[in-house]
């Protein structure tokens, strides 16, 4: 058993770091708030995002980095994309250099530099930076209550993929390896995009023919934009890319998915939407790099198109759905 690091004490980093101390690991959860990392100690369990569900015994959870990172083997990253740069940093500094064993389940783009998150350890680190990236069509409420999971662990070093691998591994808990690192990456961030249109679709209540058709574009888009970065078309066909897409597409547990329901629905604005649900909306802050980066490619993504244009106040949820059926008609391909 490993000595593993969890950074990141939103719902899904909790329910990682739960499920990590069931198997056997000794795990710490590093919160960024000391307040939050304090009451959901002292509670046992993390009321905010993951209630009802109690931490394993042993599972500790701090503020303090040095101390989470203490004798530790492995780390795994699950903050938002926003703060990935930043805490590896903090990791960084802290090991003076990297660790054992590096991974990140996080799905998002950095924004600053519109890098993929590998690209993001590889400028920080070293581009020999042992590293790996989970990714999969998980919610983190199942997971933490150990319903069956399926998920990738993706690396371009065979070891650290098969380690976090074998670190997850339970009776409901399987992790599949490979090596396509960008692929993974663009399918996580670019199905939160997907997620919000087909959102929208339902909370104007335009049938399940209408999904259909979202989802099943939506993956023709997320192809499209992956061969920027030579991603494998078996990779986005496999649980990191359509598993993960269809998941989030349809079933109310998505954020994403709620945000586009709420925004067709009640007719505020992005920002108050995003307000009322309360946590990270990835899929608002993935369409303005995903826009950006195929205005300079030239790629023709229609449904990011509108997707973006909602997130930026400059259409209205109906008229998005008239402007996508106003497009000229087309070969499939």
């Amino acid at each position: 058993m490993a000595n593993i690091a969890v950074l990141g004490a939103g719902a899904w980093g909790s329910a990682l770091a739960i499920h990590l101390a069931k198997t056997g690991h000794q795990t710490r959860l590093w919160a960024h708030s000391a307040t939050h990392a304090e009451q959901i100690q002292l509670q046992g369990e993390n009321q905010r995002y993951l209630p009802g569900i109690a931490l394993p015994p042993g599972l500790v959870v701090t503020h303090d980095m040095p101390t989470v990172l203490t004798n530790c083997e492995a780390v795994l990253l699950v903050v938002p994309s926003d703060a990935f740069s930043a805490v590896l940093k903090q990791v960084a500094s802290v090991l003076k250099g990297a660790p054992r064993y590096l991974a990140w389940a996080t799905k998002g783009f950095e924004p600053v530099g519109h890098r993929l998150l590998h690209q993001v350890v590889m400028d920080e680190l070293g581009a020999d930076t042992p590293m790996a990236v989970l990714s999969g069509p998980t919610f983190a409420d199942e997971v933490a209550r150990g319903l069956p999971t399926a998920m990738v662990s993706a690396s371009n070093q065979a070891e650290q993929a098969q380690f976090w691998a074998d670190a997850f591994h339970a009776d409901a808990f399987r992790i599949y390896t490979q090596s396509d690192m960008a692929g993974v990456e663009v399918g996580g961030a670019y199905k939160n995009i997907m997620a919000i249109a087909t959102g929208v679709s339902d909370g104007l209540q335009l049938g399940a023919n209408a999904r259909a058709a979202l989802i099943s574009r939506g993956m023709v888009e997320m192809m499209r934009f992956a061969t920027l970065y030579n991603a494998q078309a078996e990779t986005l066909m496999g649980l990191a890319g359509l598993g993960d897409l269809v998941l989030t597409c349809t079933d109310n547990l998505s954020r994403n998915r709620r945000f586009g329901l709420r925004l067709a629905q009640s007719g505020k604005t992005a920002l108050e939407v995003q307000q009322e649900i309360g946590q990270v909306v990835e899929g608002v802050k993935a369409v303005k790099i995903v826009k950006f980066l195929a205005d300079e490619k030239g790629l023709d993504l229609p449904i990011m198109e509108q997707v973006y244009q909602l997130v930026m106040q400059q259409i209205t949820p109906k008229q998005a759905v008239q402007q996508l059926l106003a497009r000229a008609s087309k070969s499939e391909a």
